[in-house]
């Protein structure tokens, strides 16, 4: 077998396909909770105790819209790596019904 075959063969694995969507997911998924804490949590902290700023942010309003963005912007990349996938098993389910 040459190299692409090889290399066709690694990425039609279904644990790497699995890996590589958990990975983009997890990263898509921190920047909800990171958004959460910061945008959300750290001004609810930051008014009950009085401070004027935590860890450098301004205890101002609550930046939800930013929270509302990251969670939208989560599910779109879980949707579309959604549709990648099951146009994937749909490939694969093909050429298995040709050989």
């Amino acid at each position: 077998m040459g190299f692409i075959s090889e290399f066709k063969e690694f990425i039609n694995k279904g644990n790497v396909v699995d890996l590589a969507v958990a990975v983009i997911l997890g990263g898509a998924f921190q920047t909800i909770v990171t958004s959460l804490v910061d945008d959300i949590i750290m001004p609810i902290i930051a008014m009950i105790g009085g401070f004027d700023q935590i860890e450098n942010l301004k205890a101002g309003p609550f930046t939800y819209g930013k929270f509302i963005a990251a969670t939208i912007k989560f599910l779109l990349i879980a949707m579309v790596l959604f549709s990648i996938v099951k146009i994937m098993n749909k490939a694969k389910e093909t050429i298995k019904e040709e050989e």
